[in-house]
Order: structure tokens, then C-alpha cells, then sequence
């Protein structure tokens, strides 16, 4: 019989933790509105979510976005039901080459790129990697690639509201903890 003091597990958590657990949980929050929301094509969303990310990107820099992001996802999926799915999968991959793209958009110069720009880079790069993988794994047909003017407009245009969104919510929101400076 194990004694009592060793079968407890004690979690040390951060300030830093907490904080990516709260950016998190707004996230998730808009991911399930972003679900909800009825679209005319399948696999077009606002990513209402992604101000999250991009608003995480700003101030708290590359880990924390991904951070966010990726618990987003996880959670996200089993909350909505299809964890392990091809939706999880398209997800998963869409974020992940978002996150690639946003690793190297927060290095060029802030002068002349932000929020909106990240936002518009990450978009193209979502839903190319989703299409990507779409082509390789679900439709083995180069017919697919007929769809992409129609993401392609829709990721120029939430591209720029959520980047406008996340732009604004940046000056009125207060920052909790210093700024990083991406350079």
C-alpha cells in the first residue's frame, strides 16, 4: 500500500500558466461561437479565436500564442465532439503552419507589420495548410484546388476584420504584464 503523502500530486503553477490558461479559455470561449456560426462553404470560418492568438502574439510573444493555440485546439475538439477526426486534423494542421508564418511575421519590421498583416499571413497560411492536407489525406484530387479563390477570399477578408479586431482590442485593452519586444 502506497502512503498517503506519495499518491498525492502536487502541480506548480506560474503566474504565466495562469495567465495562458485564462487567454486560453477566451479562445476556446470563440471557437465555440465561431462554430455556431452557419457559413455557405464548408470549412469557412470567421477564426474569431485567432484575435486571441494574435492579441497573445503581441504581448506575450511566439510560445504563449502557440500556447494558446494549441490548447484551443485540443480543448476545442473534444468540446465540439470531433477530437481525432479529420476536422481535428485540418485544425490541427491550419494552426500549426499559421504558427510557422507568425514566427516569422512577428521578426520583420513593426513599422510596417502588426496585428492586421499577421492576421492576413496567418489566414493564407491556415488555409493553405488545411487544403494541403485536404489534397494529400481526404480528397486525392487536384479538383480541390478549384475552391481556392473562394478560401482565399474569405481568408483576405477575416484575415483583415480580425486583425482590425485584434489591432483596436491592443490599444484599449490594458497590458497586465510588460510588452516583448519582437526584434
Amino acid at each position: 500500500m502506497i502512503p498517503d503523502r506519495q499518491r498525492l500530486v502536487t502541480l506548480h503553477t506560474t503566474p504565466e500558466d495562469h495567465r495562458i490558461a485564462r487567454l486560453a479559455t477566451a479562445a476556446i470561449g470563440l471557437s465555440l461561437i465561431d462554430a455556431a456560426i452557419p457559413m455557405p462553404l464548408p470549412g469557412v470560418k470567421p477564426g474569431l479565436a485567432n484575435i486571441v492568438t494574435l492579441i497573445v502574439l503581441a504581448r506575450y510573444g511566439w510560445a504563449a500564442a502557440a500556447w494558446v493555440s494549441g490548447l484551443r485546439i485540443f480543448a476545442g475538439s473534444l468540446l465540439l465532439g470531433y477530437f481525432l477526426s479529420p476536422g481535428f486534423f485540418m485544425s490541427l494542421s491550419g494552426a500549426l503552419c499559421s504558427l510557422l508564418t507568425l514566427a516569422i511575421a512577428v521578426r520583420l519590421p513593426q513599422r510596417c507589420f502588426g496585428p492586421v498583416s499577421w492576421s492576413i499571413l496567418a489566414a493564407f497560411a491556415h488555409i493553405s495548410g488545411q487544403l494541403l492536407l485536404a489534397r494529400l489525406w481526404l480528397v486525392p484530387h487536384n479538383g480541390l484546388f478549384l475552391l481556392v479563390p473562394f478560401f482565399a477570399v474569405a481568408a483576405l477578408a477575416f484575415g483583415i476584420i480580425n486583425g482590425l479586431i485584434a489591432a483596436r482590442l491592443l490599444e484599449e485593452l490594458p497590458a497586465q504584464q510588460p510588452e516583448i519586444d519582437h526584434a
